[in-house]
């Protein structure tokens, strides 16, 4: 039952009153409501610029909130349904090392999957956590990883019982969901955490008929990207917390590594999309589910490719999907999802969330029009028609590769290392990261070794057009491996 009036918006009712105020400004930042930077101006607009302030007394601030920042996230907890929730200026990324560093300390480990984002690897690396991979399925057809099955779920667990905690994507990029519930479950009944990355789940808290949320399946944390589907501005995120997690706790674990000037014009966002949410995301959300589900059907109908959605569902590794999520297999038509994604860009003016070897992905949100989802899927058959091939044995199809994990990512990371060409460096443990980007999934992460499969998939993704990141030499001709191992 809510307690809270959800048509506020504190934080944004905040800077409407200051801004009418006419505070003579002698603190930063430096453009002074504009006047030192009048192309800034010109850009983004007088009323953009003169709300990007700093924290005061009037506006709280968000390493220590007291008032209005704290009566925000008050609001995003119960709209959420969560114990506590906290404002991020720094995306989901900070969202998703916080929970990382909130739970694990060096040595001690953490359950996952390996198709994690970069950020739970990079919470690896700053803490020294241990990644337990339950390394998921492969949809050999679509070429893309599964979710968790919950008895590998539970092999990790009695196979590693000082585990601190397991993580779980819900979704997948792709809309893939694993069983939250039973994994949660299986977490608390051994004594562990559960925390969600849901950077791509912020319509389950909102829309009708979705995949179970982190905090109704009782997950302990979940890092949210209000930005993402749920209309916020982009690098504004939401960690939300279960009843076990203690709030000051997590709270001094963020502002080690957030800003102490967060923006008020990512603040406000977050304030102002909540409140859209709890007022009106279910009618939202489900004219979404209905645009996804008309564009499945009429991309299912040009022939070729493969629009997915729950009749993957498989009651284990693939428990639900999100069906707002349009993903698109290519293969049948001869063409990389990486190649299709460049043509709409390049030939039709359409740009979509990411193509990866096999599959694109158009994201659907709150914003979209169906005069332009009728445009896409009339590209898509252009596509089709004038780019497609019949001969479609030299696509590379499997998208994941199991790891073997010789070192911490830490160690690895900060470990004496010497670079060398590509091709030299199969046999050897690597200290970086390499990946796609996006979705942003590791195809080698720090201290994983080098195989023959691996580089293959590498060269591959490149000769494909998939932008590459994360090594040190940004073309991606050499690899920095640990001296010696």
């Amino acid at each position: 039952m809510n307690h809270l009036d959800q048509s506020r918006a504190p934080i944004y009712e905040a800077l409407e009153k200051f801004r009418k105020m006419r505070v003579v400004p002698f603190d930063v930042p430096g453009h002074k409501r504009g006047r030192g930077n009048p192309e800034l101006v010109a850009l983004l607009g007088e009323k953009c610029v003169g709300m990007d302030v700093n924290s005061m007394k009037p506006l709280d601030n968000l390493c220590h909130p007291v008032s209005v920042i704290r009566e925000a996230e008050e609001l995003t907890a119960e709209a959420f349904g969560a114990a506590h929730a906290f404002l991020m200026v720094g995306g989901t990324t900070s969202a998703v090392q916080a929970m990382i560093l909130s739970v694990a300390k060096r040595g001690e480990k953490i359950i996952l999957p390996r198709n994690v984002h970069r950020s739970v690897m990079g919470a690896m690396v700053l803490c020294g956590a241990v990644p337990v991979y339950v390394n998921p399925e492969c949809d050999s057809r679509l070429g893309i990883p599964l979710g968790m099955k919950v008895s590998e779920v539970e092999k990790a667990i009695l196979a590693n019982p000082d585990a601190k905690a397991i993580l779980v994507n819900n979704p997948t990029y792709y809309g893939i969901c694993s069983d939250l519930r039973s994994i949660v479950k299986l977490a608390h009944e051994h004594g562990m955490l559960c925390l969600a990355d849901e950077a791509h789940g912020t319509h389950f808290y909102f829309g009708e008929n979705m995949p179970v949320s982190a905090m109704a399946a009782g997950a302990d944390m979940a890092a949210v990207s209000m930005h993402k589907s749920g209309g916020s501005l982009t690098q504004s995120s939401v960690l939300l917390c279960g009843p076990a997690m203690h709030e000051g706790y997590v709270r001094q674990i963020i502002n080690l590594t957030q800003t102490t000037s967060g923006s008020y014009l990512l603040l406000s966002s977050l304030d102002i999309s909540r409140r859209n949410l709890a007022l009106r995301g279910k009618e939202a959300f489900a004219g979404v589910v209905r645009m996804a589900e008309y564009a499945r059907r009429e991309i299912n109908n040009i022939g070729g490719y493969y629009a997915y959605s729950r009749e993957l569902i498989n009651g284990d590794s693939i428990y639900d999907f999100d069906v707002t999520k349009l993903a698109v297999n290519t293969l049948d038509i001869g063409l990389a999802g990486i190649e299709v994604y460049d043509l709409l860009r390049d030939e039709y003016d359409i740009q979509i969330e990411f193509g990866d070897l096999g599959n694109l992905l158009a994201y659907l949100s709150i914003g979209d029009r169906e005069r332009d989802v009728e445009r896409l899927v009339g590209a898509l058959s252009e596509v089709r028609r004038r780019f497609g091939k019949k001969d479609k044995a030299n696509l590379m199809k499997q998208e994941y590769i199991d790891p073997e994990v010789a070192v911490s990512p830490q160690d690895a990371f900060y470990a004496d290392k010497e670079s060398l060409p590509l091709r030299e460096t199969e046999g050897r443990v690597c200290s970086e990261f390499v990946m796609c980007y996006p979705p942003g999934i590791p195809i080698l992460a720090p201290g994983e070794r080098i195989t023959g499969p691996i580089l293959d998939y590498i060269e591959y993704a490149k000769e494909k057009g998939c932008s590459m990141t994360g090594p040190e030499d940004p073309d991606i001709l050499r690899l920095n491996v640990l001296k010696g191992v």
